[in-house]
């Protein structure tokens, strides 16, 4: 019963999950490259780009890999070569996906603690480049992903489903490169973050006192400072991405650390009474809803993205109700 209700969720889930994920991205997409957002262009871009790799993510794993593994179970997905090609287009997705969020809190952490870097580093110019190159090295790190996959059956000499190789589990390079993989996906982007976060609100605190204290020097008394209110509005958005990366990839990141820890291999079959297979899926579900929250952090914290996304809306329903009419 328990395995039931287990499987009828993941059933409901990613369903849900990619008809909230692909409309939000496109939206975000949409408002975020008409630049009138009140962001800067580096900002602009490195959103954007953080919303386009994740409606790839939400599109390769949620509906080519998991609605249609759930609900489609032999189907053009189901043949070696799709399937293998969909692993390393799903892996490159989510790698750009992560670093350019690190790339993005870099960038904030240069234009709060680092003035003089700020003019020549946090530029739209700067931020092509480094979108570029994570989007170049995260394909090239995923196509050894490829060759770990073998055909299950070979029915009429046409190859069905991925099987891992037992050379994965066997090879010294495969296991140097699993290990390689994961410590760049999410073990260092993880580590970045919270470093990156915590010298940033150091550095703020640190500012923050030394600005009440000239300012009580210099009027006599404390006064409300509105540097430092628009400063805090300026790192909310911030906070709130690389804070909710972190929470949403805790649990991935847990059940990597326990493969590793007690040497089991990945769970990959779909016994949903095993509790090994419950923390593995549950990473990835919630890893997986990380693509969709980008722009309801947006929709929380900006106040002309809020505008332009009601605007919008405004839009859309004048349309239907003219169509209608």
């Amino acid at each position: 019963m328990h395995g039931r209700v287990t499987g009828a969720v993941y059933a409901i889930y990613y369903p849900i999950l990619a008809a909230i994920g692909v409309p939000v991205n496109l939206v975000a997409i949409v408002i975020l490259s008409r630049r009138r957002c009140g962001l800067s262009g580096c900002i602009t871009l490195y959103l954007v780009s953080m919303a386009v790799t994740d409606l790839l993510v939400v599109i390769t794993a949620v509906i080519f890999n998991r609605i249609t593994g759930i609900y489609f179970p032999v189907s053009f997905m189901s043949l070696t070569p799709s399937c293998t090609l969909s692993t390393v287009i799903i892996y490159a997705a989510t790698e750009s996906s992560v670093w350019l969020t690190v790339a993005f809190t870099f960038d904030r952490f240069i234009a709060i603690c680092c003035q003089k870097l700020k003019t020549t580093y946090c530029t739209e110019k700067t931020a092509s480049v480094v979108v570029g190159t994570v989007g170049f090295l995260s394909c090239l790190k995923s196509v050894p992903w490829y060759f770990m996959y073998e055909p299950l059956y070979l029915i009429k000499n046409v190859p069905w489903f991925c099987n891992v190789k037992s050379s994965f589990y066997n090879s010294l390079a495969w296991t140097a490169y699993d290990w390689f993989a994961r410590v760049l996906n999410p073990g260092l982007p993880f580590l970045l973050i919270l470093l990156l976060n915590a010298l940033t609100v150091r550095h703020i605190l640190a500012a923050s006192r030394g600005r009440r204290r000239l300012r009580a020097l210099s009027n006599g008394v404390a006064q409300s400072d509105p540097e430092l209110e628009n400063r805090r509005k300026s790192i909310v958005l911030l906070f709130a991405i690389s804070g909710s990366f972190v929470l949403l990839w805790m649990t991935y990141v847990v059940n990597f650390l326990y493969v590793k820890i007690t040497k089991e291999s990945y769970f990959g079959g779909s016994n949903f009474n095993d509790s090994k297979f419950i923390l593995q899926e549950s990473g990835n579900m919630l890893q997986l809803l990380s693509c969709c929250t980008n722009t309801c952090i947006y929709a929380v914290t900006q106040r002309k993205f809020r505008e332009e996304l009601m605007n919008a809306a405004k839009y859309l329903g004048n349309r239907i109700v003219k169509f209608v009419n």
